[in-house]
């Protein structure tokens, strides 16, 4: 939106860090900074009852629902879940202008069945899930409850989100879906995704990733009396040497991976098949291109080796590869206003902060040419995708004040 003009040039649009240090001066902001300082045992008590609600990707339903009956609680607006489990809550009834956006995924890395119990030490919350993303999830409520309790009046509306399918393979479906099929897919013109824990660092650079599933097949058959058959297995791991032998740069980085292998039943027999999943990751779209294409033509040389009659014929040997997720890079331009907000933001509260590259939601509507930013929500974190996962709350308030004082600059507020 247009911003006031400057007392020295009534002309001239003041500067982001002009309306950052208007919008933090104002005393329903700081009203709302006293609020997240002091409500630090509530949302200590919402991370955790969070966390113990199972996740599992294709599997949030759940936590889904109980973010909803929050966003209900907390007096948001056409307060809604789609048709894939996204939760949708705006600030004010909606007014058909753009919005801004702000988002945390709901999902986690852990199957259904992992224990899900938390603890509390001191200041450090312990459990599966706990940081990555209980924390970017009570982030928003807390951000909400501040609105709420101000009565601070925006210019713009916000609508907030508790998406689905960031983690592994949920391939971002959450954020492909709204940015796609959904109501709000041309209406958020700025997205701001938590995160995680921190406060110093902010994704401008997003991570691109394609993922595949190389598979061989065959007829199997016994180890003495079939030997000759062309073996799944050994096809599979000539074409995977010849692959990890590729040169990647190291600008723009580069890297793939072969994370999971399997075939066979037993050690006497041939196996009729064969899987390996490759994960190929940069931060140029070229260069996966270049990746994902040598990866084909290592699997093509490899089957073309056996005998004609085996791929011709019967009993035949085959190959596939599958892709099971695609992330797209892209980056955020320099001059993004959404960008200029948020080092305003840092540069008021003396956060020290740098850009970096990472994989996270905001790579949908950065590759379709939004402005899009990934922070963290305050305090730290640790032991990420692991059992042992903590989350430590000292400072969490900076974050949250990071996160509403973009917010508001964004969406610009009313004297």
């Amino acid at each position: 939106m247009p911003l006031r003009s400057s007392s020295t040039d009534p002309r001239a649009p003041i500067t982001p860090q002009q309306e950052v240090a208007r919008i933090a001066g104002m005393r329903s902001v700081h009203s709302a900074f006293l609020f997240l300082h002091n409500q630090e045992l509530e949302f200590r008590r919402w991370q955790r009852e969070l966390a113990e609600v199972p996740a599992p990707p294709f599997g949030e339903a759940g936590r889904g629902e109980w973010l909803r009956q929050r966003f209900s609680q907390l007096g948001l607006e056409d307060v809604a879940t789609d048709d894939i489990g996204n939760v949708f809550g705006l600030l004010e009834k909606n007014s058909g202008q753009p919005l801004v956006g702000v988002s945390a995924h709901l999902d986690t890395v852990f199957p259904l069945g992992t224990r899900l119990e938390t603890r509390e030490e001191g200041n450090r919350l312990h459990g599966p899930g706990i940081s990555d993303n209980a924390a970017g999830v009570v982030a928003i409520l807390a951000v909400v409850s501040a609105l709420k309790r101000s009565q601070l009046q925006l210019a713009g509306n916000v609508v907030f989100i508790g998406n689905v399918g960031e983690e592994g393979e949920g391939n971002l479906r959450g954020m492909r879906h709204i940015f796609s099929s959904s109501r709000w897919k041309d209406s958020i013109h700025s997205l701001l995704v938590i995160d995680g824990a921190g406060t110093d660092t902010y994704v401008t650079q997003a991570l691109g990733s394609r993922r595949f599933e190389v598979s061989f097949r065959g007829p199997g058959g016994h180890s003495w009396s079939d030997f000759g058959i062309p073996n799944p297995i050994v096809l599979l791991a000539r074409a995977l040497a010849r692959f990890s032998e590729v040169t990647v740069p190291a600008a723009p980085r580069t890297t793939f991976n072969v994370g999971v292998i399997h075939g066979g039943t037993s050690v006497n027999s041939i196996p009729a098949a064969a899987t390996a999943r490759v994960d190929l990751r940069s931060a140029s779209g070229q260069e996966l291109q270049r990746l994902e294409e040598h990866l084909r033509e290592c699997v093509n040389e490899a089957w073309s080796e056996v005998p004609l009659s085996y791929r011709a014929g019967e009993p035949k040997v085959t190959f596939a590869i599958e892709s099971i997720g695609d992330r797209p890079a892209a980056e955020l331009p320099g001059d993004a206003r959404i960008l200029e907000v948020l080092r305003a933001v840092d540069a008021h509260l003396r956060i020290k902060s740098i850009p970096r590259l990472a994989s996270t939601d905001a790579n949908v509507p950065l590759a379709l040419g939004k402005q899009a930013l990934t922070i963290g929500a305050g305090g730290d974190g640790g032991g990420a995708h692991t059992p042992r996962e903590w989350f430590d709350c000292m400072h969490r308030d900076i974050g949250l004040k990071r996160i509403l004082l973009t917010l508001l600059a964004l969406a610009g507020v009313r004297e």
